[in-house]
Parts: structure tokens; sequence; C-alpha cells
């Protein structure tokens, strides 16, 4: 095998657009999926089944099927109900609901994790309801559940090349087209598996330092 550095040269103007495209569809999707999770979360609570039962139902739904037939679902098939949304757009709202019922369990137990004491201190002190879960639980819980949150960017981070399907130039989607016009496999692909090794390390090193951080 002869490794071309003409080719990985060729190829950086278009890794550099794949990584932006890829970083956002990460901290898109990533903001969705912590915001969804914790309404999932906090909605599994309410003392109604005419609410626990649809949520409950809807979020095992989505945990239970795959990723890449919920993009294919959204991006083919809703444009014939009259939704149409652009590739990066699906695959963001895709990829971050889908892994919204993955943060939901993780918001779960950590809600679960806070001292009964924390909730009768509360209710002695007469707190409101939103002022007991704003300043009181879910500090302490999310304040536990920062590392398994971490865990779940950096499975997202993984899943990313899924979004190729729907025609998202990430750096897969970048590197592939490149090999077609190019008859270049190697090295495209070499330097965009480089890439997630990189970015999966330094995302890990920064929540070791939050959770460190949140820990003291």
């Amino acid at each position: 095998m002869n490794w071309d550095w003409q080719a990985v040269s060729d190829f950086m103007p278009q890794f550099w657009d794949g990584l932006l495209v890829t970083l956002q569809a990460l901290v898109l999707g990533s903001l969705i999926s912590f915001t969804l999770g914790l309404v999932w979360a906090l909605l599994m609570r309410v003392p109604s089944r005419w609410v626990t039962w649809p949520v409950g139902v809807l979020t095992e739904f989505v945990r239970n099927t795959p990723l890449l037939v919920q993009l294919v679902f959204l991006f083919y098939v809703l444009p014939e109900w009259g939704v149409t949304f652009s590739a990066l757009t699906t695959g963001v709202v895709g990829i971050g609901l889908h892994y919204s019922t993955y943060t939901m369990q993780v918001y779960r137990a950590g809600i679960e994790a806070v001292p009964v004491g924390q909730w009768e201190a509360a209710t002695a002190l007469n707190l409101p309801l939103r002022r007991t879960w704003t300043a009181v639980i879910l500090p302490q819980a999310i304040r536990r559940v920062v590392p398994a949150l971490g865990n779940y960017v950096i499975a997202m981070l993984k899943d990313t090349p899924m979004l190729m399907v729907i025609t998202v130039l990430d750096m897969l989607g970048q590197a592939r087209l490149f090999s077609q016009e190019h008859f270049q496999f190697t090295e495209p692909l070499t330097v965009i598996g480089v890439a997630f090794i990189v970015i999966s390390y330094l995302a890990s090193l920064l929540l070791r330092a939050l959770e460190r951080r949140l820990v003291h």
C-alpha cells in the first residue's frame, strides 16, 4: 500500500467542511437530547397515567428502534406528509430525539438518587414546587449524572456518520465524496478515523475536568 500525502492535502478542505458539520450535529443534537431527556424524565413523574403512559410508549418505541431507521423515516417519509426539513436539521432532530430516550433514564436515576431528606427539607421550608425542583433537586441530580451524559455525547459522536445516509456531508460523507471523485479511499478514511479518535479523547478529558469541578 502506497500512502499518498498529496491525497491527504487535497482532502483537507473537504475534511474541515465535514468536521464543522459533524460538530454542529453533535452540539445541537446533544442540546436537544439533554433538554428533551429532562422533559421526558419530569413528565414521567407526573401523577397521571394520561401523561406517563403516552410518554412511556413514545420513549420505549424510539429507544427500541434503530437510529438509522428513524433518520430514514424522518427524511424520506415525513415529506410525503408535508413536513420537510433540510438534511442537517433532520439529522440533528433525529439523533437528538433518539438519544433523549437514553438521557431520560440517566436523569431519572439522578433524581431518584437525591436523598429523601432533601425533599423533606424543601417541604418543611414551604418551598414552591418549582423552586424545589430548580434550586434543590435538579442541581444535585444533574451533578450526579454528568459522567453518564458525557458518555452519551461520545456515543452520539460515533453515530454521526449515519447522517450520511440522508445526504448530510459530515466527515464520512465528505470522505466518501472525495473517494468517489479521486478513487482514493485509504487516505480520507484514515484521516476521519484519526479525527474521531482525537475528538473523542478531547471530549473525555473535558468531561473528566467538568466532573472533578462539580465534585469539588
